[in-house]
């Protein structure tokens, strides 16, 4: 796993966290993209309600936390392997798989004011990586 580093993206610097996996591009970004799936690998959901299984842009819902907080959703962009969302309004972390020679890099992009959130999609990462082990 590399180290946390800034990028800037079409959504201005971000931070990212990513993790190299011997999954196809297809099989993370279904993980990624299945909002039936978030609360799997997602430390801090506990529960997706969306007319969407799969995100596209301009998908909405809400998105249940650990904490017990109901926050509507929007998907912003989706396209590219990579779909980024704004939660309660809020900017929040971006998404995208990156093919490899072999295998993918799944990449977390963290606004920066977010930063101590890149604990959490590290733990997401290690999650994902499982989940398309035997995909």
């Amino acid at each position: 796993m590399n180290r946390p580093t800034i990028e800037r993206t079409s959504d201005g610097p971000r931070l990212v966290v990513a993790r190299e996996i011997a999954a196809a591009p297809d099989v993370a970004w279904c993980v990624l993209t299945d909002t039936h799936r978030w609360p799997e690998w997602g430390p801090s959901v506990v529960g997706v309600a969306s007319e969407d299984q799969f995100v596209r842009r301009g998908t909405r819902g809400h998105v249940r936390t650990v904490g017990g907080l109901e926050l509507p959703f929007r998907v912003t962009e989706c396209s590219d392997r990579r779909w980024t969302w704004r939660v309660a309004g809020v900017p929040a972390t971006g998404h995208r798989v990156e093919p490899l020679e072999t295998g993918c890099r799944v990449v977390f992009e963290i606004p920066p004011l977010a930063a101590p959130y890149a604990l959490v999609c590290r733990r997401a990462l290690g999650t994902i990586e499982r989940l398309t082990e035997n995909a």
